[in-house]
């Protein structure tokens, strides 16, 4: 025992030397910029890096939290030297790197090089660490155990044992946070008369109040602030675009949540729209509101303005914006204003949006009404 708590505290304080000698180096890959600011110090400090032995690549990702993403980028790749230089004399030191991917706060895109780093150096090692990551705080980890909760699933099903086979595809959905995995699970448990709610495994809000047409003529509308951005009076009615604008309720049947202005109110052009639903939270938490939209848009929660998009008919998918807020317990006021542009093109007719409330993994966060 003594022995080996000499040991151990002998690594420790070598540990300790090889992070102090890194240090500065790391510090000054963080400090790189976007349009090339410190890219010159960065290149001298990332050569100082790759030569480090492996027993430093935890102290390299661990530099890799909260790092922005070009520093982020260059610190990845100085793991990847590294460490492929330890894998050829079978140097990497997996059981480090496994106690660094355990370590959930450390960031996620850091945790996946660790992963596939261990993956690398012991197949099978990574094999029996899959199962513990199905409801890691990465969805990107979590893509593991869930394509082997398919797999199961899928074999279950060629042995004709379909109660197995809904088990593990449930299972699956329920950790699953990637939308192709959720939507081929989905079909899945489907074909098997199994029903799935995909609204609220996704946490996207259906209800809502709805008032258009204002004028987005010269796309001025965006920047024009009508009432709605001042007052939320539901019985209330306004002058509109070319008619009187009043609230309406809509409840969207889409399982992706859209919600579209050309339903109630036809297919404007030129056109504002603004929507408006309550959240009620149990508690004061941090949250994600997710928006996507092909739309301009701007989004408000409680009054306060979290984004604004004046862009339009580039495309939309899911969690497109990923506005970071805090819910306050009970209700939250969610305005989502929506600008449609004069194009008259056939692609160019939607004027809707999806948005959900989740939390930064992407699990639904549900109302409590």
């Amino acid at each position: 025992m003594k022995l080996i708590s000499v040991c151990l505290f002998t690594s420790a304080v070598l540990s300790l030397q090889a992070a102090e000698n890194l240090s500065k180096p790391i510090e000054t890959l963080r400090a790189v910029q976007k349009e090339g600011q410190g890219n010159e110090t960065a290149a001298q400090a990332w050569q100082e890096i790759v030569k480090a032995d492996a027993a430093n690549l935890p102290e390299v990702l661990q530099g890799m939290n909260g790092a922005n993403p070009l520093a982020e980028n260059w610190l990845r790749t100085a793991v990847g030297v590294i460490a492929d230089a330890a894998l050829k004399t079978n140097k990497l030191p997996v059981a480090a790197l496994v106690e660094f991917l355990q370590h959930t706060q450390n960031s996620p895109g850091a945790r996946v090089v660790a992963f596939d780093l261990i993956h690398r150096a012991d197949a099978k090692l990574a094999e029996d660490l899959t199962p513990t990551l199905l409801e890691d705080p990465s969805s990107d980890l979590r893509r593991h155990p869930v394509a082997k909760l398919i797999e199961a699933g899928d074999t279950a099903l060629e042995k004709k044992d379909n109660a197995a086979a809904i088990v593990a595809y449930g299972k699956g959905l329920g950790a699953a946070r990637d939308e192709d995995q959720i939507k081929a699970l989905a079909k899945k448990l489907r074909d098997l008369d199994q029903k799935v709610d995909l609204p609220k495994h996704f946490g996207f809000l259906m209800s809502w109040k709805l008032i258009a047409a204002f004028s987005n003529a010269d796309r001025g509308g965006f920047d024009t602030v009508y009432p709605p951005e001042q007052e939320l009076k539901f019985d209330a009615s306004y002058e509109g675009k070319t008619k009187e604008a009043k609230w309406v309720d809509f409840t969207s049947t889409d399982e992706y949540g859209k919600i579209d202005f050309n339903k109630p109110f036809g297919m404007e052009k030129s056109a504002v729209g603004y929507a408006a639903t309550d959240f009620f939270s149990t508690e004061d938490r941090p949250a994600e509101i997710r928006i996507g939209c092909k739309n301009g848009w701007k989004v408000w929660l409680n009054g306060e303005l979290l984004f604004a998009r004046d862009e339009y008919h580039r495309g939309a998918k899911l969690d497109q914006y990923k506005l970071p807020c805090q819910l306050k317990q009970g209700k939250n006021t969610i305005l989502v204003k929506c600008c449609q542009n004069e194009q008259t093109e056939q692609w160019t007719v939607e004027w809707e949006f999806q948005l959900r409330v989740c939390d930064a993994t992407g699990t639904a966060i549900l109302a409590a009404k």
